[in-house]
C-alpha cells in the first residue's frame, strides 16, 4: 500500500498544535495529546478558535487581475502584474504572480482543523453543556463549507475529506469529486448547521459580545447561495444543479435572511461625510453586533490602507497607486436615468464609442449625471475629494495636474483613474479610515437569486417560498433602488435582462473580488481580459480634451486561466503514488 503525507492535509499531533499554540497556550515542544486538548475547556476554545484562522481575505489588489483595473506596478520590473499581463504564469509560479498566492495548502488547513473538531467534539470529555457544543459543531459545519466553496471556485473539483486523516491513511485511493459532488457536501454541511436551533446554543443569527466573525445562519445561507449558484453557471454545470435548484435554494436563503433582520445598508450620510448610503457602506465598521450595518453577511480581515496602497500622488505618505480603475469599468456605469451611455465601440481596441442618444452621455463631459456609485467607487479628473470643503480642490488626473497620468511613475494613475472605493477622504497618516471587501452581504444574495430567477422563470415571473414573493426584476431593482438608480422595466426580453443584469453585478461588486470569479464561470474571459483602456485628458485652454487608448493586450485570458493549477508538487505527489493526473487544463508545464 502506498502512502504519502499530503501538504497540510494530515500531520502529526505535535505538527497539529504547532500551528495553533498561540491559541491553545501549549508548551512550545507540542507534548500533548488529542484528549489532553479536548478535557479541557480553553483548550477546546482554542482549538476551534484555530480552525478560523483560514478563512480568504478578499483584498482590493484582485481588481489589477480583471478588466476592472490596470495595475500602477505594471512597470516594475519583475512585478506580478507584468508577469500576469504577459501570460507568463506557469503551476510553478502562479503563488507569485496571482491575487492571493496558491491557496489549496491553506484552505485544506482548515478543513483538515474543521475535520479534528467536528470528529473529536462528539465524544470530548470537556466539561461544557450540550448547547455550546452544538453551537461550536455547527461552527464547524459552516466554515469547512466556506472552506470547500473557497477551493472549488478557484480549482474546480476536489477532493472531500470529511474525516481527519491517519498517518496511515492511503492517498493513492483518493479522487478528485467532481465541482457538483463538492457542491452537495456544502450544502449538506451548511444544513447540518442549520439543523442546530438559532440561538446561542446553536447557529445563531445574532452576534453576541465578543463573537465578531463567528460563523452565523446567515453566512451558511449565503454559503449555499454562492455556491449553487457558481454550479448552475456555464463552467460548472453538469446538469446536477439546474437554475430551477439554484433559485429553489437562492430564494430560501435571501427569504430567511430578510425575515431576520438583514436589509441593504441605507443610512443616508451627512453630504459633508460621504457621497451616499453605497459610498459610507464601504468604510463603515460592521463590527457593531449589527446595530447600524444590517447588510454584511461575513466581514474578515482588517481595513485596507487605500490612501497608502491605491492613493494619490498628493496622499502624504503613500506608497503606490496600485489597481488604477480602467475605461472600460468607467463605461459600465450607466447615466443616472438608467440608459447606458454607450452601446458598443467601432473600432476593435474600443476608443470610438457609439454614444447612446438616449442617455444624455456627452463626450466632453463624460462624468456629469452618472450612476451614484460611480462616484462612490472612483475618483476621476475633477472629482472633489474633501467632501466638508465644498468648492475646494479637484483631483487632477489631466496631463500636467497634480495627479495627473504616467506611465513611468507607479505613485501615478495609469488609466486616468483612482480608486475611490472603500476610502474614507479623511483617511491619512494619522487617520487610518478606509473600509474592507466583505467577502459575504445580502446585496449578492439579491443578485444571486435574480440570477437564478430570470434564467429558470424570466425576468418578471414572481417565485415563491413561503411568505417569500420576488421576480428576478424585483430583486435586481431593490439593489438598484438602494444606489438610488431607477429599475429594470417591465418586459425586458431574457437576453436583455442579462446583459443588464451581469453590468450590474459588474457596477455593484466592483472591487470585491467577484469580477474575477463571475468573467470564469460565465465562460467570458476571452471577451473581457484581453486589454483594457484608459483615458488620457489634455487642458486645453480652460476647456479638457478626452482621449481614450488601448493598453498592450494581455495574454492571461485563455481557457487554461478558468482555474487556478493545483500545486505542482502536490500533483507530482499524485502522479507517483496513483498515475493519476489531477492538474488542471493547461497547465500542465
Amino acid at each position: 500500500m502506498k502512502k504519502y503525507k499530503l501538504l497540510l492535509l494530515t500531520s502529526a499531533v505535535t505538527g497539529l498544535l504547532a500551528a495553533c499554540n498561540e491559541q491553545l497556550d501549549l508548551p512550545t515542544d507540542g507534548r500533548i495529546t488529542m484528549d489532553q486538548v479536548f478535557s479541557d475547556y480553553n483548550r477546546t476554545r482554542g482549538y476551534l478558535n484555530s480552525c478560523y484562522g483560514s478563512v480568504p481575505k478578499p483584498y482590493m489588489d484582485r481588481a489589477s487581475f480583471t478588466d476592472e483595473a490596470q495595475d500602477a506596478d505594471d512597470i516594475t520590473p519583475g512585478s506580478r502584474y507584468i508577469v500576469w499581463y504577459g501570460g507568463n504564469v506557469t503551476s510553478n509560479t502562479y503563488g507569485q504572480n496571482s491575487a492571493d498566492g496558491s491557496p489549496w495548502g491553506d484552505l485544506y488547513e482548515g478543513i483538515r482543523k474543521c475535520n479534528v473538531f467536528i470528529e473529536n467534539i462528539k465524544t470530548a470529555p470537556v466539561y461544557a453543556s450540550e448547547g455550546e457544543k452544538n453551537a461550536w459543531t455547527a461552527q464547524a459545519h459552516t466554515l469547512r463549507a466556506l472552506y470547500y466553496l473557497q477551493l472549488i471556485k478557484r480549482y474546480g473539483g476536489v477532493p472531500i475529506f470529511d474525516k481527519p486523516l491517519g498517518i496511515d491513511h492511503d492517498f493513492s485511493t483518493d479522487k478528485r469529486a467532481k465541482f457538483s459532488e463538492v457542491v452537495t457536501f456544502i450544502l449538506s454541511d451548511c444544513d447540518k448547521a442549520l439543523s442546530y436551533p438559532a440561538t446561542r446554543e446553536g447557529l445563531p443569527w445574532e452576534i453576541y459580545d465578543n463573537q465578531y466573525g463567528i460563523m452565523t445562519r446567515a453566512v451558511a445561507y449565503a454559503v449555499k447561495s454562492q455556491a449553487v449558484t457558481y454550479a448552475a453557471s456555464p463552467l460548472w454545470s453538469d446538469g446536477t444543479y439546474t437554475w430551477a435548484k439554484a433559485t429553489e435554494i437562492n430564494a430560501e436563503a435571501l427569504a430567511q435572511c430578510l425575515a431576520n433582520g438583514y436589509w441593504l445598508f441605507d443610512e443616508k450620510p451627512a453630504t459633508n461625510i460621504a457621497q451616499n448610503a453605497y459610498a459610507l457602506f464601504f468604510f463603515t465598521s460592521s463590527n457593531d453586533q449589527r446595530a447600524t450595518d444590517k447588510e454584511t453577511i461575513y466581514h474578515v480581515g482588517d481595513k485596507m490602507q487605500v490612501w497608502r496602497y491605491a492613493g494619490m500622488p498628493t496622499n502624504a505618505g503613500m506608497e503606490r497607486t496600485g489597481p488604477c480603475p480602467t475605461q472600460d469599468l468607467v463605461d459600465a456605469y450607466e447615466m443616472a436615468n438608467g440608459e447606458a451611455p454607450i452601446t458598443g465601440y467601432s473600432d476593435d481596441n474600443r476608443t470610438a464609442p457609439i454614444i447612446n442618444a438616449k442617455s444624455g452621455y456627452k463626450e466632453d463631459d463624460p462624468y456629469a449625471g452618472r450612476d451614484p456609485r460611480f462616484y462612490a467607487s472612483i475618483y476621476y479628473n475633477g472629482a472633489v475629494r474633501n467632501l466638508d470643503q465644498p468648492g475646494g480642490k479637484k483631483v487632477e488626473t489631466f496631463v500636467g495636474g497634480a495627479e495627473e497620468i504616467s506611465d513611468i511613475n507607479r505613485k501615478h494613475t495609469r488609466t486616468g483613474y483612482y480608486l475611490r472605493k472603500f476610502n474614507n477622504f479623511r483617511s491619512g497618516q494619522d487617520n487610518d479610515a478606509d473600509g474592507a471587501v466583505r467577502l459575504l452581504r445580502l446585496a449578492e444574495l439579491y443578485l444571486n437569486f435574480a440570477e437564478s430567477a430570470y434564467q429558470s422563470a424570466g425576468p418578471d415571473v414572481p417565485v415563491k417560498a413561503g411568505a417569500f414573493s420576488m421576480s428576478a426584476r424585483d430583486a435586481v431593482n431593490a439593489v438598484r433602488t438602494r444606489a438610488g438608480m431607477p429599475g429594470f422595466p417591465l418586459g425586458m426580453s431574457k437576453d436583455a435582462f442579462e446583459k443588464k443584469y451581469r453590468n450590474e453585478r459588474r457596477i455593484e461588486l466592483a472591487f470585491e473580488e467577484h469580477r474575477f470569479f463571475d468573467v470564469r464561470r460565465w465562460k467570458i474571459l476571452d471577451q473581457t481580459d484581453r486589454f483594457v483602456t484608459g483615458m488620457r485628458i489634455t487642458k486645453s485652454g480652460s476647456n479638457f480634451v478626452y482621449k481614450r487608448f488601448k493598453f498592450q493586450n494581455r495574454n492571461a485570458f485563455s481557457d487554461k486561466y478558468l482555474m487556478y493549477p493545483i500545486d505542482q508538487n502536490e500533483v507530482d505527489k499524485i502522479i507517483g503514488l496513483s498515475g493519476s493526473d489531477w492538474q488542471n487544463p493547461g497547465w500542465l508545464d
